[in-house]
């Protein structure tokens, strides 16, 4: 028993000690390119699972067993995941797919590890030269690996990390990257409360498309999970991008200023509004609803994602996400779908086994 406790302390130590130090490195290199839009390699900042996107998250915070949704968040990364794989498939816009594997193996004392591989396939293309030349066609793709560690140190706190390399291939042009998520959670006794703080794709480029290294999708974030004690649903919430206060940009369609076209007075945000506004664009909210012990329906909403694709004269339902849930014994289905526009809204499918 002393001994076990001692490792789990010198593992402990080497987790904090590595996100100290890479965290420093991170913030210190990338705080001024921390842009929405302005980073390469997006495949690091999608979540894998239909259940998350069904919730409007990257990650959850919930003590479950679910490799799909530890897949995303390595300090759920538990025991309890041995011998589980799951498959997810994502129908995104016309031509474009991605998907995931994992499946996680218990290694006894030291924790548990999941093996995962992340694909976003563009589609295929048409390649012409200046005189509009027909030369062939081409694909384009983003493929990315990951070995997950997880731990429990004690009944209530958990740890883990990610490593994640990443190849990017779009026609001759290749780039590499190395990522590393690190997490750690707490869990009530009762598993009726769960929370988690993350530093995801923490990392750089090894190699770059055009010798310009461009920054990776860095983001700290911290995300919560309570049910109440007799009610069937579970609430989630999340505050993202912590890095980075400003997530707001002038918007053509939606100015911040207004001009009278009579008299020319502008009229400025106020600063109430404009604070308001960007706090919220920092926060997601979930809610799972449990109907009885194998049904499960989910809504999300993102109001950042709302603002960044609101019409200019109509509402539509941008920002909101929708899921359902089949669970067995053996097995867990989940199927969500994500607003990101009127016209366009990708479907998750995630399917879960235990062997």
């Amino acid at each position: 028993m002393n001994e076990e406790r001692r490792m789990k302390n010198g593992l402990v130590r080497w987790f904090c000690i590595s996100l100290f130090f890479i965290l420093h490195f991170s913030l210190f290199t990338s705080a001024s390119a921390q842009i929405a839009g302005l980073n390469t390699l997006s495949l690091l900042d999608r979540g894998s699972s239909a259940r998350t996107a069904g919730l409007g998250f990257d990650y959850l915070s919930l003590y479950g067993g679910d490799v799909a949704t530890a897949l995303d968040n390595p300090s759920l990364i538990t025991t309890d995941l041995h011998n589980q794989a799951a498959l997810s498939y994502i129908n995104m816009f016309r031509g474009t797919n991605m998907g995931s594997l994992a499946y996680a193996r218990k290694l006894g004392k030291v924790g548990t590890l999941v093996f995962g591989f992340h694909f976003n396939s563009y589609g295929r293309f048409e390649e012409y030269d200046e005189e509009d030349n027909y030369l062939g066609d081409f694909y384009a793709a983003d493929y990315a690996l990951s070995v997950g560690w997880g731990m429990w140190i004690d009944s209530n706190f958990s740890i883990g990390a990610n490593f994640k390399p990443v190849l990017s291939q779009y026609e001759s042009y290749t780039a590499l990257a190395v990522a590393f998520d690190l997490a750690g959670s707490y869990t009530s006794n009762d598993r009726r409360f769960a929370s988690t703080l993350m530093a995801r794709n923490i990392g750089a480029q090894i190699m770059t498309f055009d010798e310009t290294v461009e920054h990776l999708p860095f983001e700290l974030s911290a995300s919560l999970s309570y049910k109440l004690k007799n009610a069937p649903f579970r609430i989630f919430f999340a505050a993202t991008e912590l890095q980075k206060w400003n997530l707001r940009y002038n918007d053509e369609l939606n100015p911040t200023s207004r001009t009278d076209p009579f008299t020319g007075e502008v009229t400025e945000e106020s600063w109430f509004k404009g604070t308001i506004d960007n706090l919220m664009r920092h926060t997601l909210f979930g809610v799972e609803l449990n109907l009885g012990t194998a049904i499960f329906v989910r809504v999300g909403y993102s109001y950042r994602q709302a603002m960044e694709t609101v019409g200019a004269d109509a509402f539509n339902m941008s920002g909101f996400s929708f899921g359902i849930g089949l669970k067995g014994k053996r097995y867990e289905f989940s199927y969500a779908r994500s607003n990101y526009h009127l016209s366009q809204a990708p479907n998750y499918f995630t399917l879960s086994y235990n062997f």
